[in-house]
């Protein structure tokens, strides 16, 4: 049996996003504690995430290890995403995938 792909666990991904409610309007990345440079821009991982673009999200898996987890995006979202929990699933997502650490 093959891991399901990125596209086949969309129902999952949209969960964590209010089915797609994102507005895009960049209130997170303006609270985010990290430094500008270095911040996640959460609306363009979530596109990333519904749009099942596996390699794009890879190639931004540090900015998604660098976060800090403290929902400071998700209390401020007007949309009420739980951004943090979206990091979570690509965290997860990405070790077992692309570190090849399946959960037993």
């Amino acid at each position: 049996m093959t891991a399901p792909t990125m596209i086949e666990q969309r129902d999952e991904l949209l969960a964590f996003t209010n089915n797609g409610g994102c507005i895009n309007c960049g209130t997170c990345t303006a609270v985010c504690p990290l430094p500008k440079e270095n911040v996640m821009l959460p609306r363009h991982i979530l596109r990333l995430m519904h749009l099942g673009q596996r390699e794009e999200l890879i190639a931004r898996a540090d900015a998604i290890f660098s976060c800090l987890l403290c929902r400071l995006c998700e209390e401020t979202c007007p949309a009420g995403v739980s951004i943090p929990e979206c990091v979570r699933y690509l965290r997860g997502f990405m070790n077992r995938h692309l570190h090849h650490l399946e959960k037993e």
